[in-house]
C-alpha cells in the first residue's frame, strides 16, 4: 500500500480568506480538528510558511487514546496551497479553490499501512466535514 493516495474534499460556503484563517489559526483548529464528538484537540501550534512546523494533540474525551499529529510545511501559497510532510514521512497536499463566497478544499494524502484505506478516507473526510460545519456556523 506504500504511496497509495487518498483524496477527500468539501465545498464550504465562505470566502477563501475566511477558510484560510479558520484552517491555520490554532484557536480555530482546536474547535474543528476531530473526526467525531467523542474526540477533541487539546493543543495546536501552527507556523504556516514553507519550512514551518505544526503540531496538534488529539485525544479521546474519555482519555482512552491520544496522539500527536505534526509535521513540516514543504510549500505554502496563501489562500491556494498547503503541502506538508507528516512526522512519519507521508506527504499531504491541500488545494483551496475560492470563488467569491464558496471555497472548495481538496486534500490528498498518502495512506499509512496500519488501517484500511476506507477507514483512513472516512476519518479524514469526517475531520474535513467538521471543518465545513464549524466554518459555516461562525
Amino acid at each position: 500500500m506504500a504511496n497509495k493516495t487518498i483524496t477527500v474534499e468539501a465545498t464550504i460556503k465562505a470566502p477563501v480568506e475566511k477558510i484560510w484563517k479558520y484552517w491555520t489559526i490554532p484557536e480555530h483548529i482546536k474547535q474543528w480538528n476531530k473526526a467525531s464528538d467523542d474526540w477533541h484537540t487539546l493543543y495546536a501550534e501552527n507556523d504556516v510558511h514553507t519550512g514551518g512546523k505544526f503540531l496538534s494533540r488529539m485525544e479521546a474525551k474519555d482519555k482512552s487514546f491520544g496522539f500527536d499529529f505534526g509535521g513540516v510545511y514543504d510549500e505554502v501559497k496563501d489562500h491556494k496551497l498547503i503541502a506538508y510532510t507528516i512526522g512519519d514521512g507521508r506527504k499531504v497536499k491541500i488545494i483551496f479553490s475560492g470563488d467569491k463566497n464558496k471555497t472548495k478544499i481538496t486534500e490528498t494524502f498518502e495512506a499509512e499501512n496500519q488501517n484500511p484505506v476506507e477507514m483512513q478516507r472516512s476519518g479524514w473526510q469526517a475531520i474535513l466535514d467538521n471543518f465545513k460545519k464549524y466554518t459555516e456556523a461562525h
